[in-house]
């Protein structure tokens, strides 16, 4: 909860650093739109915006801390009228989708190559796959996903740019349907891969260094002196364990959807809560920087104290430590 509320309080001020005032715009808008007066106009924006733009700084924090505390994260001065709950809850899905599924697929992927390269230590395919791995860990994500946009989109032309924008095509009723999920999955295909290529070698090159890692246990050595297959002894003693440690890693990556997702969901036009995020930047629209910060923070402590549970009910030795 501390980090919680560290988080948030910094947020709240730093986002003010931000040159432009939606709210000062508003009113300014207001004025010459309507030719009423500042005060009439700053009373608009106080109802609008949850916010008073005359109060001191001071009071504007303790009045934000003290709606969050009772649920309300204030209004969107980009949308006028749109709560920054909804904002979120509308976005925030789709993110978790995209990412929630690269995860799962750069993880698999990962676990495979990972093993492959440790069990082929010093020999061509593991040199190749370490490469490979290594060069997609070091691009950073809206680099891969703007050589996705030039080749696929553009050179092959595999996909419409333009029709794979949003989340979904415009005047399909989401549902429940083959039709909707084909949609879905066809404007979420290029965030997918873009997610997946940046995630995966990192994924195999800690699964090789762990998979080496536990070769070397005493515990493999008996297992082979006790004539127990390959097979078995890859999937049940070193599969099994080596994987152990990038579970607790997965769990943390999960609560770092947001980070990674901005400028990929920028170029792909692909409205999800990061696409959202970079809208709030680019408007000043503080409500919604400061909210979805905050389900940023609160998925991160809630991933660390998951990885954390997950880690000890998977390795039997935490348990044996903590008991002792």
């Amino acid at each position: 909860m501390l980090t919680v509320f560290i988080v948030t309080s910094g947020t709240f001020f730093l986002v003010r650093l931000l040159p432009g005032n939606p709210v000062d715009t508003y009113i300014q808008t207001q004025i010459a739109q309507t030719g009423i007066s500042y005060e009439a106009a700053a009373a608009q924006a106080k109802n609008l915006f949850s916010l008073d733009p005359n109060a001191p700084l001071i009071q504007q924090y303790l009045t934000y801390m003290g709606n969050l505390l009772h649920g309300d994260f204030g209004n969107s001065a980009l949308s006028p009228g749109t709560t920054v709950a909804s904002v979120i809850k509308t976005y925030l899905p789709w993110t978790l989708f995209s990412v929630g599924v690269a995860t799962v697929i750069a993880f698999i992927i990962g676990i495979a190559a990972g093993m492959t390269m440790a069990y082929r230590r010093e020999t061509w395919l593991d040199h190749l796959l370490t490469s490979i791995g290594a060069l997609l860990h070091a691009i950073p994500n809206y680099i891969l996903a703007i050589l996705i946009v030039v080749f696929l989109g553009v050179k092959l032309q595999w996909f419409n740019l333009t029709e794979a924008r949003g989340s979904y095509t415009p005047g399909v009723h989401p549902s429940f349907s083959l039709a909707f999920l084909n949609d879905i999955f066809y404007h979420a295909t290029l965030p997918i891969l873009a997610y997946t290529l940046t995630t995966v070698g990192s994924w195999a090159l800690v699964m090789k260094s762990s998979t080496v890692e536990t070769l070397g246990e005493d515990y493999v050595t008996v297992a082979r002196a006790r004539g127990l297959s390959d097979s078995r002894i890859r999937n049940g003693y070193v599969g099994r364990n080596a994987v152990l440690p990038l579970f607790s890693q997965l769990a943390v990556s999960l609560g770092f959807v947001v980070g990674g997702s901005i400028f990929v969901e920028k170029i792909f036009g692909y409205q999800g809560i990061g696409f959202s995020l970079f809208n709030a930047v680019n408007g000043r629209d503080y409500a919604v920087l400061q909210g979805i910060f905050l389900v940023v923070t609160i998925s991160v402590v809630a991933a660390n104290l998951l990885a954390d549970i997950l880690y000890s009910r998977l390795d039997p030795r935490i348990r044996v430590q903590g008991k002792g």
